[in-house]
């Protein structure tokens, strides 16, 4: 049986909104949840709390979460606060 994993694009200016979002799909998810964050350049305090708590979801659902196109400066940010082993990374 082939799974599809859900896919959200994340909005560079709603981030925090992308990312609650994403835990809603992790309801409904059925192996990974993809999220776009192509358009993203920064990531605040808050963002990177609800990024925390939608792994912890993730984790408790056995659910991978996928980050597709973040760039260098938001990865280091995921880096420093020991994010980065908790999602999956595309290019």
């Amino acid at each position: 049986m082939t799974m599809n994993a859900e896919w959200l694009e994340i909005d560079g200016e709603r981030v925090v909104q992308g990312l609650q979002a994403a835990r809603e799909a992790l309801d409904s998810a059925q192996s990974d949840v993809v999220l776009d964050f192509s358009s993203v350049r920064r990531i605040d305090p808050n963002a990177l709390r609800t990024m925390e708590k939608l792994a912890g979801l993730a984790d408790g659902k056995a659910v991978k979460v996928v980050l597709r196109g973040v760039n260098v400066d938001i990865y280091k940010v995921l880096k420093l606060v020991k994010l980065t082993s908790r999602f999956s990374f595309l290019a």
